[in-house]
């Protein structure tokens, strides 16, 4: 059986703690792949080798760094594929959407390669007699990402590319659930020249997560996940001193008015719910339909529900894989088995689907259901699946007030023809990403991505500008300079003496 291994220092290191855990296809439910879980003494030697190459990387110049970073973008861009496909093996996500996830995480490695513009100071000159005021940034040493499986490339890309540009080394703890990507992202950055230890691969459980928490060397870490593990990860890294960026879970609700287009809204929520099979943090969970065109919109959502093709992600007929493993395919599908009996119309079950020939796969279909109510449990939590509710109000001031309860604030929506009614959603809801007729709002690259409430621990966003500054620390220089024409006597620097 296939074992995916550290890597330390630049090399693949075999697992020394002599435990493992299993890879599964998701398509299959076979256990394809085993993973080294670390040790507490393979942390140490992770962050040691970073602590290592930081001697040298933290002092080089942004020319080298950047170089690195060219190279790097251009070996990701020609092993798109190659990097999908382990993603689909063992995500299941369908190909198309694993390159999606590659070319979102390639943003922001061009972010990264142009990294001179954001790590300029600023400077105040004479703010007093011959005195000069500078501001620059630096970097802070070793810092640490853990990552989730459901973007097991673009969210590390996310992170580390911005980190060692800004002059940092990296130990990355991806999913053990999906690992193999990490690796070969790691491989191609050291193929581009990365010196050995800037950036570091350790795979493990929990057992790895808080030997990063808990590790001295360690400065600051990064995290996407689950809300209680977000909570958990900055209350331990901040207690020992660490700065942490913990983005946690979210229930992303999209409004349509009455005014909306509701065939593009219809369109939009399907692929904003069930999209990668609702295993993001940004996939739209809960449809607030506003007045009377409720009816209307949930038979547009159903119509094009049912025509979602459902298979291994490596058919190209598939627009919709399995989820990651069983238990959670369990989890799904019990929020959808207690709906009724918490007053919801189930509308689309989806509970009972599998695919011929894969019989042993994750699989769930695709479920739909209305006029749920905030106490339900299918509303309440993140369920990180193909789940849609829709809830009904009668007003736009209704909708948002829903909306605001919630303890999430991650990503929302609005769709309307009404511009006013737009800006005044985007400035009323408290969410740290708006679409506007658009329904999953991840920023661009070059701007940050983050949420509000129980979405995020932490003062800064991830990537973009926010980014930047997380991984890098400021510094302000107060200098003042004696007029030359003072100097002692017996100095001539050819200026005239001021007397």
């Amino acid at each position: 059986m296939k074992t995916v291994n550290h890597w330390i220092g630049g090399k693949t290191v075999e697992g020394a703690s002599g435990n493992y855990g299993p890879v599964t296809d998701p398509a299959t439910g076979a256990v394809t792949t085993q993973v080294a879980l670390a040790s507490l003494e393979e942390v140490d030697a992770a962050v040691a080798a970073a602590k290592d190459a930081y001697a040298t990387w933290g002092t080089s110049s942004l020319a080298a760094r950047t170089a690195v970073l060219f190279r790097y973008r251009a070996l990701l861009d020609a092993h798109r594929d190659e990097i999908a496909a382990l993603i689909t093996a063992e995500h299941g996500k369908v190909h198309s959407d694993a390159l999606g996830e590659v070319a979102r995480g390639l943003e922001i490695v061009e972010l990264a390669c142009g990294i001179t513009t954001q790590l300029k100071g600023e400077l105040s000159t004479q703010v007093s007699s011959r005195v000069d005021v500078s501001s620059i940034r630096q970097s802070l040493g070793v810092v640490a990402g853990i990552t989730p499986f459901n973007f097991p490339a673009m969210v590390p890309m996310w992170m580390f590319p911005l980190a060692i540009a800004c002059g940092n080394t990296f130990v990355l703890k991806p999913s053990e659930k999906d690992p193999s990507a990490a690796n070969l992202l790691a491989e191609l950055a050291a193929e581009a020249g990365l010196p050995d230890g800037v950036l570091n691969v350790l795979h493990g459980d929990k057992v790895a997560v808080d030997g990063l928490l808990n590790h001295p060397d360690v400065a600051a870490v990064s995290f996407v996940g689950s809300t209680p593990i977000a909570r958990y990860i900055h209350t331990t890294a901040s207690t020992n001193g660490k700065r942490v960026q913990a983005l946690g879970g979210a229930k992303n609700h999209m409004l349509v008015l009455p005014d909306a287009d509701l065939d593009a809204a219809a369109d939009a929520a399907v692929s904003a719910a069930y999209g990668s099979a609702g295993e993001r943090c940004m996939a739209i969970s809960a449809v607030v339909a506003v007045g009377s065109i409720a009816d209307e919109l949930v038979a547009k959502i159903k119509e094009r529900a049912e025509k979602i093709k459902i298979g291994p992600g490596n058919d190209p007929a598939s627009e919709m894989g399995p989820l990651i493993t069983a238990a959670h395919r369990d989890k799904v599908a019990s929020y959808v088995k207690g709906a009724a009996a918490q007053g919801a119309d189930v509308v689309l079950d989806g509970t009972g689907f599998t695919v011929e020939g894969f019989e042993d796969g994750h699989w769930i279909g695709l479920s739909l259901l209305d006029n749920v109510s905030t106490d339900s449990d299918a509303y309440k939590d993140e369920i990180f699946g193909p789940v849609l509710c829709v809830l009904r109000t009668e007003t736009y001031e209704e909708g948002v007030a829903l909306m605001n309860a919630s303890p999430f604030g991650n990503g929302t929506a609005i769709f309307t023809r009404d511009g006013g009614a737009a800006r005044r959603f985007q400035l009323e809801i408290e969410a740290g990403m708006v679409g506007v007729n658009v329904p999953i709002p991840v920023p661009v690259g070059y701007h940050s991505f983050g949420g509000w409430k129980d979405s995020l621990f932490g003062d800064h966003h991830i990537y973009g500008n926010d980014g930047v500054h997380f991984y890098t620390r400021g510094k302000v220089v107060t200098t003042r300079w004696p007029d030359p024409a003072d100097a002692p006597a017996g100095v001539d620097l050819g200026f005239p003496r001021n007397h």
